[in-house]
């Protein structure tokens, strides 16, 4: 049984190109996965300030057969392992193995992966501020009236020249950036 937490002590993140490197070619092993500058330190220091991190992520990678699961726990030993170095901790990491094909409601930007968070910790998603580097990943939180914030890493910059941010998205030159701004206003 998972403790139920407030919803304003939690914060969710999506992974690549805000947590880390993003690649076109996807992160297919723990080699390939490298940390953004100061993303693991932004991490520690929301944990510090007493909020709780989990990611949502994609990983059509999976579905494609570009890596198995073996590997994609291997990344996230390796995202573990850094973040507890730097003193900080993630809650969990909810994944989407699907690619666009399958359909599904977890593949954002469908909402599954938000609704899959708000039944593990029993609390509505309204006002959890969501942090990432696309359209798609703002969208799926939205959805569930989550606040969008935009990071301008990965294909933040993209996401921004798009036009088609959802109403109201913070836009932060990276997740230390969404840290700070995050912090000073609580």
């Amino acid at each position: 049984m998972v403790a139920k937490l407030h919803p304003s002590k939690l914060i969710i993140l999506d992974r690549d190109g805000v947590i880390n490197e993003d690649s076109d070619h996807y992160i297919k092993s723990p080699d390939e996965w490298i940390p953004i500058p100061r993303s693991l330190e932004a991490i520690a220091k929301l944990n510090q300030a007493g909020y709780h991190i989990v990611v949502a992520t994609n990983q059509s990678g999976v579905g494609r057969g570009l890596y198995d699961m073996d590997t994609l726990n291997a990344i996230h030993e390796k995202l573990h392992r850094l973040l507890g170095k730097c003193g900080g901790h993630i809650d969990a990491i909810f994944f989407c193995p699907h690619t666009d094909v399958d359909n599904c409601s977890c593949r954002k930007p469908q909402p599954g992966l938000m609704q899959q968070i708000s039944e593990r910790y029993g609390i509505p998603i309204t006002g959890v501020p969501i942090v990432g580097d696309s359209v798609r990943d703002l969208t799926a939180g939205v959805a569930l009236g989550a606040e969008p914030h935009l990071v301008l890493t990965g294909k933040g910059e993209k996401a921004r020249a798009s036009g088609a941010l959802p109403p109201y998205t913070a836009i932060h030159k990276d997740l230390m950036a969404f840290a700070n701004h995050f912090i000073q206003r609580t």
